[in-house]
């Protein structure tokens, strides 16, 4: 038995093990995906809300209610897998299934920061807050067709079912930008 406990017996116990780290970089990878649409679809929301009300708004106003809707629904989702883990397993995370609901989360969190970034050009007078709270609804509608590419561009479906889902995910960004529109 080698040290790190794979049964020493050629290629095809190398290739087990390639298969399974693998499969867990993909579900990593899927996990992040899904936040980030999640968090994508939040900022969002977010960010269209605030757009209604730009008169009443200074940029700082802005940053803290994004930031915080977005780190509150990060912390959401990062208690929601520790009590799903808990009442599925009957235990608390070990230290690498902890770490491992973490990254998830922090990888989440980067849908942050190209709306931050824009808002910082508002901050620094390059934008008015209008115009930023604007290019920043762009952006993220942009990034769900982006996460909705990772998703799709490896897979083994027909071109045309691809496109289809990306095109879900450009449509609903549009449909929770017209609903906010209605809205206000």
């Amino acid at each position: 038995m080698a040290e790190d406990g794979v049964v020493e017996g050629g290629a095809a116990d190398v290739t087990a093990v390639d298969a399974a780290a693998e499969g867990a970089r993909r579900e990593l990878r899927a996990e992040q995906l899904k936040e980030r649409v999640y968090i994508t679809f939040t900022a969002l929301s977010v960010m269209l809300a605030l757009r209604a009300e730009v008169d009443h708004l200074t940029v700082g106003n802005a940053v803290v209610t994004l930031t915080v809707a977005v780190v509150g629904t990060l912390l959401a989702v990062f208690v929601a897998d520790v009590v799903a883990h808990i009442t599925v397993h009957q235990v608390l995370p070990t230290r690498t299934e902890f770490i491992h609901m973490v990254v998830v989360v922090l990888g989440a969190a980067e849908t942050l920061v190209l709306p931050l970034l824009i808002l910082g050009l508002a901050a620094v007078g390059l934008l008015p807050l209008g115009a930023a709270l604007t290019a920043a609804t762009v952006v993220l509608v942009v990034t769900l067709v982006a996460v909705g590419y990772l998703a799709v561009r490896r897979l083994k479906l027909p071109l045309i079912q691809r496109l289809l889902v990306l095109l879900a995910e450009f449509v609903l960004g549009l449909v929770v930008v017209g609903f906010e529109l209605l809205a206000h």
